[in-house]
């Protein structure tokens, strides 16, 4: 497929975009950028649908709608991958925290690929190659805010076509032109929890008059580590992780709280309820086991639901891939979450997301078996970390071409 996108120009809009990251429900500098750059091409422009979300609307005769989505928002890490263009933000996050901002995850890289496929489309279709109706999504807060179900309740598909199916792809450290799908369950279910330990602070030289909720926290995370290792089969699967714990300001007082956030990834609901209904016993059990007078609080701050690929799509779409983008693999379900199938969910459609490449393909040099790939993969920066940072070509490239293909399959074809 030939390329019309100007690939010069958008690389140096994903480095800029690299450069300047905003946290979730704040990306009014990215979604100005995507507006502006969607009405330059002709496409009818809405911003700030569900807080910063923007959508793009192209209506090219009779046809399907085809929803294509990039999420915005990045990370509050601290970037560390030396590159020219590293972000060295820092802004005060929604609890008026200074952390600093890092696209650690790859957002930066949708959202470009986006609107190079923006571009070919638009161009495509006034040269008569396609029919039906294009529907954009830049899309907020996906790293756990909601952003998706923010868009919907903002009435999404009240005030926009609604669509006939669901695409998009994430960033990984695959080698870059390389793409992942799989049909089924593909990506995690997932659960934020927040949790308060209640003690009783006091002098740290007299902690015999104080119940201390530092070790009633170390104690609950050495013992909720156990839940997956000694309560769920070897045959299912789960992610219990401890991403914070926070209590104290001085060496000298025991503090009267203690807070932890964990993540809780599954892909089925038995196996969530039960590590659920273990968090709950453990947590309470050691702050009784500490001598706490008042129970904790358990939150469940946020949930994504499990991310399912209709088979049928994936199936078409990897052929499709095969032929016209690049090496397409079945990658397996992933434990990581996505929020994107809110979207297909809310209407009612099929949803489609796949994997791009984003690691130099030099890395993965003389590799012959999977086994021999994940290894090389096992050692690369992953997403959320400091040092992430996928390479600009061909990863650029391909997420264009995949996007623009993917699009293509379930528009209206003329001729």
């Amino acid at each position: 497929m030939a390329q019309v996108a100007d690939l010069d120009d958008l690389a140096a809009l994903y480095r800029d975009l690299h450069a300047h990251p905003e946290l979730a429900f704040a990306e009014r500098r990215t979604a100005s950028i995507a507006a502006e750059r969607l009405h330059g091409l002709g496409y009818q422009v809405t911003a700030a649908v569900g807080g910063t979300g923007v959508v793009g609307v192209l209506e090219n005769g009779d046809g399907p709608t085809v929803l294509l989505r990039a999420d915005m928002d990045a990370l509050p890490v601290l970037e560390q991958t030396g590159l020219p263009y590293a972000s060295t933000r820092h802004v005060r996050d929604a609890a008026g925290n200074d952390v600093p901002v890092m696209h650690a995850c790859g957002h930066d890289m949708h959202v470009s690929c986006l609107l190079g496929a923006a571009a070919e489309l638009a161009a495509q279709a006034s040269s008569g190659a396609w029919q039906g109706r294009l529907l954009l999504v830049f899309q907020p807060a996906e790293e756990g805010d909601g952003g998706a179900q923010a868009m919907i309740n903002d009435g999404l598909y009240d005030r926009f076509p609604r669509p006939d199916i669901v695409l998009g792809q994430h960033v990984m450290p695959l080698p870059a032109g390389v793409l992942g799908l799989h049909g089924g369950a593909a990506m995690a279910a997932a659960d934020a929890i927040h949790i308060v330990l209640h003690g009783e602070g006091g002098h740290g030289s007299r902690p015999e008059t104080t119940v201390d909720p530092v070790l009633m926290a170390a104690a609950t995370v050495l013992r909720l580590q156990g839940i997956v290792s000694r309560e769920v089969a070897a045959a299912d699967t789960a992610v219990l992780t401890v991403g914070a714990l926070h209590a104290g300001t001085a060496s000298n007082i025991i503090p009267d709280r203690a807070e932890l956030l964990l993540s809780l990834r599954s892909f089925d609901e038995k196996v969530h309820d039960k590590v659920r209904s273990a968090i709950d016993r453990i947590v309470r059990a050691e702050a009784a086991a500490s001598g706490a007078r008042k129970d904790p609080q358990i939150t469940t701050t946020s949930s994504f639901p499990l991310l399912v690929n209709d088979r049928e799509a994936s199936a078409r779409l990897t052929e499709v891939f095969n032929t016209s983008v690049g090496l397409t693999l079945d990658p397996g379900p992933v434990t990581g979450s996505e929020d994107v199938g809110v979207l297909a969910t809310a209407a009612g459609v099929p949803c489609a997301y796949w994997f791009i490449g984003g690691s130099d393909p030099a890395l993965f040099a003389g590799v012959t078996t999977m086994e021999e790939a994940r290894a090389v993969v096992d050692g690369l920066p992953s997403n959320h970390s400091p040092f992430f940072a996928p390479v600009v070509e061909p990863t650029l490239r391909t997420g264009i071409t995949a996007l623009t293909t993917a699009a293509r399959t379930y528009l209206a074809s003329v001729g």
